[in-house]
């Protein structure tokens, strides 16, 4: 359930039988010849559809995050990590204040894991709330089922080409790109990260077949939906 298709009447309404609230976190960044908004596209769309049988409330994404190693290429914005810790606080401030008891995060970008700190942080003042942090591509079953599909995966490779998040008349390359050296990247700067990675991907093939990424987004999908209907105690 989507609050861009309620008004307020009806979260009022909801909040008299429900205190949960998802909200899915992105980002705004290179992602080679896929969407520049692949992250907030899939956080929010595996949202949306592991509550669609519970009938939670999913707030809109979080469309930027915390990517300073992509600010060289045009068209990534990077959040600073005082602003974004303070986009988490409000948010949950906002609900909390409303009668909102627990959240679950849905996010779609690695960079943004010191959300989870902030989170933690404000829990300490908020007793009465329960906060789940969901990294969804690198859950348990989720990751396993790309693992048993290609180990080869990354960051814009084929892991994240699924067909809402291609591009129409783009084509992808054919071959596997090599993995490149991720603790290298750690020490570059976003110029150095751009002359380093060249396209963005970070190794692996481009594209894999649409019944590989189906079975992947279904594993998503439920393993999503069990942390929105477990225990939460």
């Amino acid at each position: 359930m989507k609050i861009s298709d309620m008004n307020w009447f009806a979260v009022e309404d909801y909040l008299r039988h429900d205190d949960r609230a998802i909200i899915p976190l992105g980002s705004t960044e290179q992602h080679a010849y896929l969407s520049n908004s692949v992250d907030s596209i899939l956080a929010e769309k595996v949202a949306v559809e592991a509550a669609e049988t519970t009938g939670v409330l999913v707030f809109p994404v979080l469309a930027y995050g915390i990517t300073p190693y992509f600010t060289a290429y045009p068209g990534s914005v990077s959040l600073r990590l005082e602003t974004y810790g303070r986009i988490i606080t409000d948010v949950l401030d906002s609900l909390a204040g409303q009668g909102f008891r627990r959240f679950l995060f849905v996010n779609g970008h690695g960079g943004n894991s010191p959300g989870q700190t902030t989170a933690l942080e404000w829990l300490n003042s908020h007793a009465d709330c329960r906060v789940r942090w969901h990294n969804w591509w690198n859950a348990p079953k989720t990751f396993a089922k790309v693992q048993a599909i290609d180990p080869v995966a990354s960051h814009a490779s084929w892991m994240e080409n699924f067909p809402w998040t291609r591009l129409p008349n783009i084509g992808m390359p054919s071959e596997q790109k090599p993995m490149s050296d991720l603790d290298r990247l750690k020490t570059m700067g976003s110029p150095a990260v751009k002359d380093y990675l060249g396209d963005g991907n970070f190794g692996g093939f481009y594209q894999r077949a649409d019944e590989d990424m189906h079975a992947i987004w279904d594993v998503a999908i439920e393993e999503t939906r069990s942390l929105i209907e477990n225990d939460w105690s």
